[in-house]
């Protein structure tokens, strides 16, 4: 197997004419557009078997998608991640071939954590596995130049894993708490009466909860994903980078602190019904595209500047 992938469509030297694969060394490389028809096809194979050992997660991996609104984007990650990996095609064609015996380390310990936390009920770490034995096998079969082309498309696959409800409930409490807090001060400042216990907002004649789909979790998950996207296709420069991934928390918390205020001041003047229904949706819908906007807008920011500083 350490030679899986080291021949060559065209004789590279006297070693490819006289010895075939066994003659070749793991220090011997070449352009993975040399592979032969049938290396690519052992590949395939190779990948089609890694997909069907992850087979019985996949069915609950997707009725969490479907159940939990904070994971719908799931759906999106792997379509994103194909399309990185395609618009890096003419890259691979030309990166040397190399098998690497750390990305074989890395598929065997995987594919151990993967039984050990399957057999154990354990569902978060072998649906971690899934993604890090993937990374494993590329790495093995095409080398280190390779995996630094697929490394971030690969790793992106992990936005798709679900957050074990258990950290999710208390991440999403005190996210709670703390837009509820800083929602009651806003209003207080617009001359408005408001009484804050817990999670609940006390006016003269209504009153509103702070749900946990109000906590913001939803935002944050998404417009982090969004944030390491834009880091990776903005231009080089690890602050820029840092920026965009640094600043997707705060946009989301932002913009859902603005929505529960409105709402609440809404409530306030126009009775609870606003705070229900389509108004409710909408403006959860309104809020989570302006963040969008803020996170795009700060992308366009930063590659400006780039390009003022070139010039």
């Amino acid at each position: 197997m350490d030679t899986f992938f080291l021949q060559s469509e065209k004789p590279l030297s006297s070693q490819s004419q006289t010895g075939g694969l066994s003659n070749f060394s793991l220090d011997y490389s070449f352009p993975v557009s040399q592979i032969q028809k049938n290396d690519r096809v052992k590949l395939l194979v190779l990948l089609l078997l890694w997909g069907a050992v992850f087979a019985p997660l996949y069915p609950g991996l997707v009725k969490e998608w479907l159940q939990h609104s904070d994971n719908s984007h799931a759906f999106l990650v792997p379509l994103i991640s194909l399309y990185l990996l395609w618009q890096k095609k003419e890259a691979f064609k030309s990166t040397p071939l190399k098998s690497s015996m750390a990305g074989g380390a890395l598929f065997f310990f995987s594919m151990l954590a993967y039984g050990l936390s399957y057999g154990g009920g354990l569902a978060f770490p072998a649906r971690i596995a899934i993604v890090s034995s993937l990374f494993g096998l590329l790495w093995f079969c095409l080398g280190n130049a390779c995996a630094r082309l697929f490394a971030f498309p690969v790793a992106f696959l992990l936005f798709m894993i679900p957050v074990p409800y258990s950290i999710m409930s208390l991440i999403s409490m005190r996210l709670q708490l703390f837009v509820t807090t800083v929602s009651a001060d806003l209003i207080s400042s617009c001359s408005i009466p408001v009484y804050r216990e817990g999670n609940m907002l006390y006016f003269m004649q209504t009153q509103l909860e702070v749900a946990d789909a109000c906590s913001g979790i939803r935002s944050i998950m998404s417009l982090t994903m969004l944030g390491f996207l834009l880091s990776y296709l903005t231009r080089p420069g690890w602050c820029r980078k840092a920026l965009l991934v640094a600043a997707a928390i705060p946009i989301a918390m932002l913009a859902n602190i603005v929505r529960v205020a409105g709402i609440g001041i809404l409530a306030h003047l126009y009775g609870d019904k606003v705070a229900k229904g389509f108004m409710h949706d909408f403006s959860g819908l309104l809020i989570f595209f302006s963040g969008f906007l803020l996170l795009f807008g700060l992308f366009h920011l930063v590659n400006r500047k780039r390009e003022k500083n070139v010039q």
